[in-house]
């Protein structure tokens, strides 16, 4: 497969997943590091995608009074109300848990509820979602376990 190729489909992967659809990024990293495709552009990628598609969810998390009621909504209204009320007691440093794959997203919408100011927001996912990601291709090299 075409590198570009290879890692466009990489990115969407990792965005989508952030958002809306059920998608698993992480099988498309393992599976094109074991295809032999090197390592940190896999990580970069990966993690550029999954932090924008964050961004998409703050975004949604802002006019959550606009979108609640829309059937495509990523977080059900009792998933929004137990991050917001984890969010208010945690605060930012919960954002540190957006790379969990139950939650995480939710924590993002609700940053944006709570109006997380942009910055501190895309650091925190930032670091959360690339950490994922470092040590997901760190097992799969063998580096770890």
């Amino acid at each position: 497969m075409d590198v570009v190729a290879a890692l466009s489909g990489l990115f969407a992967t990792a965005f989508f997943a952030a958002t809306l659809l059920p998608v698993q990024s992480e099988t498309v990293l393992v599976g094109l590091q074991l295809a032999g495709y090197h390592l940190e552009p896999l990580v970069i990628v990966a993690s550029i995608g999954n932090t924008l598609g964050a961004v998409v969810n703050w975004a949604l998390g802002r006019g959550v009074e606009h979108y609640r009621d829309r059937r495509w909504f990523p977080v059900s209204p009792a998933a929004l109300g137990r991050t917001t009320s984890w969010y208010r007691r945690w605060g930012r440093w919960s954002l540190l848990l957006s790379w969990a794959p139950l939650g995480g997203d939710a924590l993002t919408v609700a940053a944006g509820v709570l109006r997380e100011p942009f910055w501190s927001f895309l650091i925190l996912v930032a670091i959360a979602k690339t950490g994922r990601y470092i040590v997901l291709a760190a097992i799969t090299a063998g580096f770890i376990g």
